[in-house]
């Protein structure tokens, strides 16, 4: 039985693919290398869930919030005055110190009564946590909170080029309800990127690869269209 309440995930014609939205209250990976998009992305949910009523918070673990906005001041987005009216939240945990992460990410979901929440991105937890079972614990501890809380969330990961599993660590992808993947892949002489829905609970979602842009306006997905990648 499929899920009846979704959120817009706000990335042009991705909703197309996931039967309307992601759906209301999952957490959902969004893996890929480096030059994907994976930070716009994750920008663009909480911004336009922003606009249409979902407060919405933006954990990175790497990046401050100046930067953050200036990676995305390109597309027109007015993000300061969503900051100003409470909409929005921005802001880096430095991921040293674990133990404060938890309560620092609940204080800034209730701070605006958040519906959408961003961690961006988990990899960056492997550079302080050396412990392989301690990082496995620490993301399932965030996924179990984001999830207690209510929040429609997206929990990004970086893979290198030439790793075949779908996440940093190998756990990711079994916490999560959802598993977008992006490509940045040479076809031909250029290089090109795609995107597939790899799960999503309670969904008929698409199966195929799909090309998608990042535009003036922020990322396109094409649905109609299907990419081919040759290697």
């Amino acid at each position: 039985m499929g899920v009846k309440n979704r959120a817009n995930s706000g990335i042009f014609g991705l909703d197309e693919l996931i039967e309307g939205g992601l759906p209301t209250g999952s957490v959902t990976l969004l893996s890929g290398t480096c030059g994907t998009g994976k930070s716009i992305f994750g920008m663009q949910f909480i911004y336009f869930g922003a606009k249409a009523g979902e407060p919405g918070v933006f954990i990175s673990f790497e990046e401050n919030p100046e930067s953050i906005k200036s990676n995305v001041s390109g597309f027109g987005w007015d993000i300061e005055k969503l900051e100003r009216e409470n909409k929005i939240i921005i802001i880096r945990i430095d991921p040293f110190h674990v133990e404060d992460i938890y309560d620092l990410v609940e204080s800034a979901i209730k701070k605006i009564k958040a519906k959408r929440v961003v961690i961006d991105s988990i990899s960056a937890l492997g550079l302080y946590i050396r412990d392989p079972p301690e990082i496995r614990l620490t993301i399932l501890n965030l996924s179990s909170l984001l999830r207690k809380l209510g929040c429609t969330s997206i929990i990004t990961s970086e893979i290198l080029p030439t790793q075949e599993n779908l996440s940093r660590f190998g756990v990711e992808e079994f916490v999560a309800d959802g598993v977008i993947i992006l490509y940045y892949l040479r076809v031909d002489a250029k290089y090109a990127r795609s995107l597939t829905v790899w799960k999503m609970r309670g969904t008929e979602h698409s199966q195929k690869l799909h090309p998608y842009a990042i535009s003036k306006k922020g990322i396109i997905t094409y649905p109609k269209e299907e990419a081919f990648v040759k290697k």
